[in-house]
């Protein structure tokens, strides 16, 4: 800030100095860069802190329409806290049951295993690949394998449900609050309109988001558990829970949830098997998922397939496999606090969003 006197006696200028747009640019970046890496230094911290949050969000309307009803503050607080709960622990049971059934079952393939390794190998030296380095490239592969890939999958949510105390005292503490939270908005809608608008928003989006994947995910576990069960694919439930949590994985979910069904395909029925697998997955998951899912779920949140899909790359790096489960709302968290909360920057969301700019209307002559 600097100061000058105007020509006219006891009159002061003042002048502001403003830095260049591109040097705003540089510095918004690279205080970013630094935001990310915390981000990434204390993931095994945050990550259950935003899967509480969106839990809390999600099932919040529990509270408001209660209270609408009469009920009690606490009657709606320990309903809230008792849905967030179940949900948890039907999920963490769900997945400890059925990935100790596959380590109980993986030993009895040790020879189907052993039988692909060598046909691997023979098809391979066939075009003049060395036998001795495809013996030592396919030396770890067994049936151990399909159990260390259904982990990692599923490693970054079974990590966070392993921390249980604090994931459980962020909800408790988050349900308490989400009570008195949209009193406090209303209160605070008088003075910062912006800042409630954008939470809202946030909140809104995060809800139809969840709620859109929650219905086509149990549409699509329900069928891909029959059609296993149908071909007579081994557990086939586990199969379909698989399709259920990868179905929050925008874009690509159905791939990663087709790999360990496709591979005890080729092990328990042969190349056939497989293939049949990949098709019906193919058919079912990818027209369901990747074709008709992002439409509406674009619609519902305001975010176009390409933002989605950049979304599951940047929050997957940042926070391993919780990211890319909580790719979605986690984008529109960020979205709420840098872009909705000042009118100067809500013209990205045309850039973001999945829905062509309304035109304007020409004008009419009035003669």
């Amino acid at each position: 800030m600097r100061s000058g006197t105007d020509a006219r006696p006891g009159r002061t200028l003042l002048t502001r100095e403003v830095l260049p747009r591109g040097v705003i640019v540089l510095l918004g970046a690279a205080c970013m860069v630094v935001v990310v890496a915390g981000m990434r230094g204390v993931a095994d911290l945050i990550g259950p802190v935003f899967l509480a949050l969106m839990l809390t969000v999600t099932v919040s309307p529990i509270t408001g329409w209660l209270r609408g009803h009469g009920a009690p503050v606490w009657a709606a607080v320990t309903a809230m806290i008792i849905t967030v709960n179940l949900i948890l622990i039907g999920l963490g049971a769900a997945l400890a049951v059925s990935v100790a059934q596959l380590i109980d079952m993986m030993p009895q393939y040790a020879a189907q295993f052993a039988e692909l390794r060598d046909s691997l190998v023979q098809s391979l030296g066939g075009l003049g690949i060395s036998a001795a380095q495809l013996q030592d490239a396919v030396a770890g592969a067994d049936p151990n394998t399909v159990v260390n890939l259904i982990e990692g999958l599923l490693g970054g949510l079974a990590g966070t449900l392993s921390s249980t105390f604090f994931l459980l005292a962020c909800l408790l503490f988050m349900c308490l609050d989400a009570v008195s939270f949209p009193e406090r908005l209303r209160t605070t809608n008088t003075e910062r309109p912006q800042v409630v608008s954008a939470f809202r928003s946030f909140a809104q989006g995060t809800r139809r988001y969840l709620w859109v994947s929650t219905v086509f995910g149990l549409i699509v576990a329900v069928i891909d558990t029959l059609a296993l069960w149908a071909l007579d694919v081994p557990l086939p439930l586990l199969w379909g829970l698989l399709s259920f949590i990868t179905n929050y994985i925008p874009n690509i979910g159905f791939v990663v949830g087709l790999v360990p069904p496709a591979l005890l395909g080729l092990l328990q029925g042969g190349l056939e098997l497989m293939l049949a697998v990949i098709a019906l997955y193919c058919v079912i998951n990818f027209v369901i998922q990747s074709v008709i899912q992002p439409k509406i779920v674009g619609d519902a949140v305001g975010l176009s397939a390409t933002v989605s899909f950049l979304s599951l790359i940047f929050w997957a790096w940042v926070l391993g496999g919780l990211g890319a489960l909580l790719a979605i709302p986690l984008t529109l968290l960020a979205k709420g606090l840098l872009i909705d909360i000042d009118p100067a920057t809500r013209w990205v969301n045309v850039l973001l969003s999945s829905e062509s700019p309304h035109p304007p209307e020409p004008l009419r002559s009035t003669s």
